[in-house]
């Protein structure tokens, strides 16, 4: 029933899909790299993440970035992933630890890396500082900050997540909106829209509410269709962090009903969404086409989470298109 609902809102997306032409061969530079580092450290682990294709979800989002450049946005992406992958799970949730990590990646991202810190060392810590080369000699001063700051309130937002778990205090549907909002890391993309395409905005613009309401609308609208595609994983692991368990907690309604309702959420958001992007306003020649390629970006997120999702061997549904693609080139 999920996939099918997933599949639907899939075809029913009016964000037209787009793959940057280099993703495929940026995701056989990230298998070499893993290996390279040692990320993660189990061969199977390895495998899970080569097949995860974090290459193709960055090459989605940033269909235009050069080669390089997709191949520092994929090592930043990956990052995150195994981030979450290290803070997420039956047994995880680790307040100190994230804190620490919290920390210690702030340091590095506003000092550089040269900056020290006894919560982030090793493999990770490599990979971090190998995705941040580029952004870092490349973009102003406010642009770093503005991304610090994102990470911050992403890792932050895992850390709150991480103390209810420890609690096991399930959340209701909107204080579960809100800190989807941060755990998501949708906020930590967006600004590297402007490294890909070598834009970066002024501050007044950047925060302005019509691009801030879009920016809010799309990271519900991905991160509501991956807690849909993680439903069943976050049943067992999330301590009721998935909007689907948290509406049929609240609503005092049976999970498959609760799926639907999410599901015509997620469709009244993205009408929503589809007019308010029309509706933005002009910001002057100097500016528009900057502001037109950060809106596009920003769809390219939800879009392009929707995508790989059903491609990835990360979910189930992805896993399961997987192994039908293969079962059938075996035939």
């Amino acid at each position: 029933m999920t996939e099918a609902l997933l599949r639907s809102l899939a075809s029913g997306c009016p964000i037209a899909p787009r793959l940057s032409p280099h993703a495929d061969a940026v995701q056989e530079w990230l298998v070499g790299q893993l290996d390279r580092l040692g990320l993660p450290r189990e061969a199977a682990g390895r495998e899970r993440l080569a097949r995860a294709g974090f290459a193709r979800y960055a090459g989605r989002l940033y269909p235009d970035a050069t080669e390089p450049d997709l191949r520092a946005l994929t090592a930043l992406f990956t990052w995150f992933f195994l981030v979450d992958d290290a803070c997420d799970g039956p047994g995880r949730p680790d307040p100190v630890g994230i804190r620490a990590l919290r920390d210690g990646t702030l340091a590095l991202l506003r000092e550089g890396p040269r900056a020290r810190h006894p919560g982030f060392s090793g493999p990770l810590r490599r990979l971090l500082v190998q995705g941040w080369r580029e952004p870092r000699r490349r973009m102003p001063a406010r642009w770093r900050l503005r991304f610090a700051d994102a990470v911050a309130d992403h890792l932050d937002g895992v850390w709150r997540e991480a103390v209810a778990r420890s609690a096991g205090r399930p959340p209701g549907v909107d204080e579960y909106v809100a800190l989807r909002r941060t755990t998501s890391a949708a906020y930590v993309s967006y600004p590297l829209i402007e490294f890909a395409g070598g834009r970066p905005l002024p501050d007044a613009v950047y925060h302005h509410p019509a691009l801030r309401r879009l920016g809010e609308l799309a990271n519900d609208l991905l991160s509501w269709f991956n807690d849909l595609a993680s439903l069943e994983r976050d049943r067992a692991t999330a301590g009721g962090h998935n909007l689907v368990l948290a509406v049929a907690a609240e609503r005092e309604v049976p999970v498959p009903a609760a799926v639907e309702l999410v599901g015509a959420r997620w469709r009244t958001e993205m009408a929503r969404f589809t007019a308010l992007r029309a509706a933005v306003p002009s910001f002057g020649p100097a500016l528009d086409e900057s502001v037109t390629a950060h809106l596009d970006g920003v769809a390219n997120a939800v879009r392009g989470t929707v995508d790989w999702t059903l491609e990835s061997a990360r979910y189930p549904v992805g896993a399961a298109r997987r192994r039908g693609l293969i079962g059938a080139a075996a035939r």
